[in-house]
């Protein structure tokens, strides 16, 4: 019985500083958020988005990790005279599409319930009603 109870606790001892278990400590798990923070912040500096657009894109992201990664790319293109690449797929954050002349007809236009019988319609922009 000692024996055993010696070879478990040897074993167990020999096993604790054993990455292969898969229990990551927080130490680690912080220096995993960090790396990736800085690598998001890398990416988007090369993709030539502002900090703030980063930001917005990467909500879960630490923030100052972010930002070191950003400011590291940032010095580095400039270093070595780098161009920022542009994304070719487009962001979850696109900038509102102009307003042409059809697009502000399409909206005075009446809507299908306007048309029904006894409905009152709206005069169009620029006409007397």
């Amino acid at each position: 019985m000692r024996r055993l109870a010696l070879a478990t606790l040897t074993t167990l001892t020999l096993l604790s500083g054993c990455d292969m278990l898969g229990i990551e400590s927080p130490e680690k798990i912080a220096a995993l958020r960090e790396a990736d923070g800085k690598a998001v912040g890398g990416a988007c500096r090369h993709a030539g988005r502002a900090i703030e657009d980063c930001y917005a894109l990467n909500r879960k992201a630490d923030r100052a990790s972010v930002f070191a990664g950003w400011r590291d790319m940032n010095d580095y293109m400039r270093e070595n005279k780098i161009e920022p690449v542009t994304p070719q797929i487009a962001g979850a954050v696109t900038a509102p599409k102009p307003v042409t002349a059809a697009a502000e007809e399409v909206e005075a236009a009446p809507s299908p319930a306007d048309k029904r019988p006894g409905a009152k319609t709206k005069p169009a922009k620029g006409q007397a009603s």
